[in-house]
């Protein structure tokens, strides 16, 4: 019993260590999206560790059709930077589209360069639900005109 145990373990434990790291930036991800933007990705632009949050990482959201009165479309089509939860962007994640290695853009980094400031100084968090539910709560904060959330 002892040697199948053993033999188990052994078959296992590459599954567990790959899922471990499966994130590295410049990875480009298919996700459960909503239904009218079923071609949306997430691109990886970073990932850090904190002690209070645990690991984030941050993600730039594409091919979106985010309703948006400011914009001339009447829609946006990105969200450039997303502080999430490994936990959530597991629960997110369907399948790894491509690596592209692709460096994070400036606005991107400003994105990110502005939560940092807000997280270090106490007034900034990071996103615990599925990119899907992010990206409509964006939405109704960006139609109601309340940045705040």
């Amino acid at each position: 019993m002892k040697l199948y145990t053993f033999i188990a373990a052994l078959f296992l434990l590459p599954f567990s260590c790959a899922k471990k790291d499966q994130y590295s930036v410049g990875q480009e991800w298919n996700y459960k999206t909503r239904p009218t933007e079923k071609n949306s990705t997430l691109t990886i632009l970073k990932i850090e560790e904190y002690p209070e949050t645990g690991k984030v990482i941050h993600i730039s959201v594409n091919g979106l059709k985010m309703k948006n009165p400011a914009s001339p479309t009447g829609y946006a089509e990105n969200l450039s930077h997303l502080p999430i939860s490994e936990e959530a962007l597991n629960n997110s994640v369907t399948t790894l589209k491509k690596e592209t290695y692709k460096k994070p853009d400036s606005l991107e980094m400003d994105g990110y360069s502005y939560w940092k400031k807000e997280f270090d100084n106490g007034n900034a968090g990071i996103f615990t639900i599925p990119v899907s539910e992010i990206v409509s709560t964006m939405e109704k904060s960006i139609i109601a005109g309340d940045y705040t959330n």
